[in-house]
């Protein structure tokens, strides 16, 4: 491999090092989200008239905790994925090129996905969890 070759191949990786150190950011970021609403969803903050609440709280939860699952194995494969860009370096061979960078596309989906539903989830909570919450009266 000449010394240009290698060039642009440690800037291919540092381009997909880059692009996966963003998406564990994300992860990262999710995972506080994730805290955040399970403990408003287990607080004493919403109205308890309020039709079929502890059906709807319930339901998000189930849904919180695939997300949680689903997260956490997603920054599993992140965290490999980035153990094997380390050792793409030292492959000689195209097929490493090639069969990394699947994988990377392929996480890019997986990523995207998960971070696109958990959103929605987020905004689906937050609208209805505004509508009921506790009013507190003013002083």
């Amino acid at each position: 491999m000449s010394a240009t070759d290698k060039h642009i191949r440690t800037e291919q990786v540092q381009e997909l090092h880059n692009e996966l150190r963003q998406w564990q950011s994300s992860f990262q970021l999710m995972h506080d989200e994730m805290t955040f609403i399970d403990h408003l969803l287990n607080s004493y903050a919403f109205q308890p008239n309020t039709p079929n609440l502890f059906e709807r709280l319930t339901n998000y939860l189930d849904r919180l905790m695939t997300f949680k699952s689903k997260a956490s194995e997603i920054m599993e494969a992140l965290q490999k994925h980035e153990y094997e860009l380390g050792g793409i370096m030292e492959c000689t061979e195209g097929e490493c090129d090639e069969d990394c960078l699947l994988k990377h596309e392929q996480l890019k989906m997986h990523t995207d996905s998960c971070i696109k539903d958990f959103g929605n989830l987020k905004a689906e909570i937050f609208n209805y969890a505004g509508g009921i919450l506790k009013r507190r009266k003013p002083d």
